[in-house]
């Protein structure tokens, strides 16, 4: 069974960086479509970004230009790098695998725990 474990949360000034992982084992990653969502207190899971099997990406509007996804099929590994990030990014962020990228949640059947991200001064 895929297993997804995020890593790399924190806090973070505002304008500051962050990357988060995301380790994935118990399947063929080169295979697998890795979508990163988000969750702040008090408001519903949205979609942040997606990279399908081929590398392809995809971005909610609010993160281009500001967040990147990419992926190490070596490492069984996506990442986050999150740039001039806002206190309005601060949420709880996860992983999930899905057959293919979508905004809906619903259609991934597999999560990480988690990881929060904090940006305050």
């Amino acid at each position: 069974q895929l297993q997804l474990v995020e890593s790399g949360g924190g806090l973070v000034q505002p304008g500051g960086s962050l990357r988060l992982s995301c380790l994935g084992s118990g399947f063929t990653w080169k295979f697998v479509v890795i979508g990163w969502f988000r969750q702040a207190p008090g408001k519903e899971r949205e979609g942040v970004a997606c990279i399908s099997a081929s590398g392809s990406t995809s971005y909610a509007d609010s993160m281009k230009g500001r967040f990147t996804i990419s992926r190490d099929n070596a490492k069984n590994s996506v990442y986050l790098q999150m740039n001039s990030l806002k206190p309005e990014d601060t949420a709880v962020y996860y992983c999930a695998a899905a057959p293919g990228c979508s905004r809906d949640d619903t259609v991934y059947a597999y999560w990480g725990q988690g990881t929060q991200v904090t940006v305050s001064s």
